[in-house]
């Protein structure tokens, strides 16, 4: 076995050994400074095979750094993408529990259902539109595994995208109609309204940002299956919370999607 696999195995296993027993643990470019982004998404698709090779099973993709301020903060000049497992999936009318993560917050979302499949690199928001069957409001948790939720672009890219649960809100709407790049919306935790936005601030239309993943995908011969769940990226900033807290994201034409956490 050569040291690079090595490299990788370690850090596959200190990635889902953080994750598994819900702690914090320095970035991985401390140690290693010179991964690359290349090999950052090298990185994640062993820890997704790992989780497989496991009993885990994926459902879809979802998006990061859909917002060109996050881009311009993070300097970078394009969203990263990670994948969506399906015991990240939960149901809307049970509570999320605290013990069960390190240091979450809520982002609101735009979910789509892919009705079939989708392959290329030149797909288009006009084709993420024809093969998409619903869309839905949606919460990501993200829940970063690094120390005080600090990392690089490599690190969070390597690590899933921060990944932990997302919950889907009951109320699933045909995109036929809707003009998806102007839907607004506001999160609340106990009632306050925390933040507000409209889901143009997800590279224009959250169609063009699943149609960017799409063709990131093609780049490596994958694509978008039937059945397959996309959250299509944060609309505003997340928020932290905190056990007995309850969580509401409030769209447009869309409905409502809420947790309470335990």
């Amino acid at each position: 076995m050569s040291s690079l696999q090595e490299i990788d195995q370690e850090i596959v296993a200190y990635l889902l050994e953080a994750e598994r027993e819900k702690r914090e643990v320095e970035k991985i470019t401390t140690k290693y400074p010179h991964l690359t982004f290349k090999e950052a998404y090298e990185l994640q698709k062993q820890l997704i095979e790992k989780k497989e090779e496991q009993g885990g099973r994926r459902i879809g993709v979802k998006l990061g750094l859909t917002s060109k301020a996050k881009q311009e903060m993070m300097g970078v000049h394009e969203a990263i993408y990670g994948y969506l497992m399906v015991d990240m999936l939960s149901p809307e009318w049970e509570p999320i529990q605290f013990e069960q993560l390190i240091h979450p917050k809520a982002e609101p979302e735009i979910a789509f259902l892919i009705d079939e499949d989708i392959q290329g690199t030149s797909v288009t928001a006009e084709d993420i539109l024809r093969v998409t069957k619903y869309v839905a409001p949606a919460i990501e948790i993200i829940d970063s595994r690094y120390l005080d939720f600090k990392f690089t672009l490599v690190d969070v890219v390597a690590d899933n995208c921060s990944s932990a649960k997302f919950i889907l809100g009951n109320k699933w709407v045909s995109p036929k109609g809707l003009n998806l790049a102007e839907i607004g919306m506001y999160l609340a935790k106990n009632s306050e309204v925390a933040t507000v936005g409209t889901s143009a601030a997800v590279l224009g239309d959250p169609a063009a940002a699943v149609a960017w993943v799409v063709n990131k995908l093609g780049e490596t011969g994958q694509g978008l299956k039937k059945g397959d769940i996309v959250l299509s990226g944060a609309i505003t900033e997340a928020i932290s919370f905190q056990p007995g807290d309850t969580i509401i994201a409030q769209f447009a034409d869309l409905g409502s999607v809420s947790f309470t956490c335990k």
